[in-house]
């Protein structure tokens, strides 16, 4: 089974671009310490503080060793203090989801999409 770890942020909308550079980091980040990174997504239009973080994994326990090699990770304790120190993310919520079969990622058929 795959989870996904969904993180809702409530961020400083004055401090979109840090946030944007604080998840770019991530991008390096996450990988190494075994996460695969669906992608962070900053908000567009409508409510400009709440951003997300979609990062799945093979099982909780893979979450778990994931987390652990993330405390010990200098780049990712480094992320987590700047993000801290700017006062960036000012709430923080994870939920544990998993794709229903047949329902993600499917484009749409030819000619369709415009209809």
């Amino acid at each position: 089974m795959t989870i996904t770890c969904v993180i809702r942020y409530e961020i400083d909308p004055f401090q979109r671009e840090a946030f944007k550079r604080y998840a770019e980091t991530w991008g390096r980040i996450i990988p190494r310490c075994g996460g695969h990174l669906v992608g962070y997504f900053l908000p567009h239009e409508g409510t400009n503080d709440v951003a997300w973080g979609l990062i799945a994994f093979e099982s909780l326990a893979a979450y778990e060793a994931y987390r652990a090699r993330l405390k010990t990770d200098e780049e990712g304790r480094a992320n987590f203090a700047m993000a801290q120190d700017r006062k960036l993310i000012l709430k923080e919520a994870r939920t544990f989801v998993e794709v229903v079969d047949g329902t993600f990622g499917i484009a749409p058929e030819e000619g369709e999409q415009n209809q």
